[in-house]
C-alpha cells in the first residue's frame, strides 16, 4: 500500500479493513507519509500496537 493511501484509509470515517502482510487484520492508528510508516493496532487488544512500512498494509478485498 503506499502511504497517501493508508492516509486515506486513517482519515475515512468508513471501516476500512486492513490486513498486516497479508494476514492480521490491523487498524491505522496514524501515518507517516514523509516517511513511508505507519502505527497500526493489531487486532482487538489497543495496546498492541507496532510502527511498520506502508508497503506491509494490504486492503482486504470486499
Amino acid at each position: 500500500m503506499k502511504a497517501e493511501r493508508a492516509r486515506e484509509i486513517y482519515e475515512s470515517s468508513d471501516a476500512i479493513a486492513v490486513q498486516l502482510d497479508g494476514e492480521q487484520s490491523v487498524w491505522i492508528e496514524n501515518v507517516d507519509v514523509a516517511n513511508g510508516v505507519a502505527t497500526v493496532q493489531v487486532g482487538a487488544n489497543p495496546v498492541n500496537t507496532q510502527t511498520v512500512n506502508v508497503d506491509r498494509l494490504q486492503e482486504k478485498p470486499h
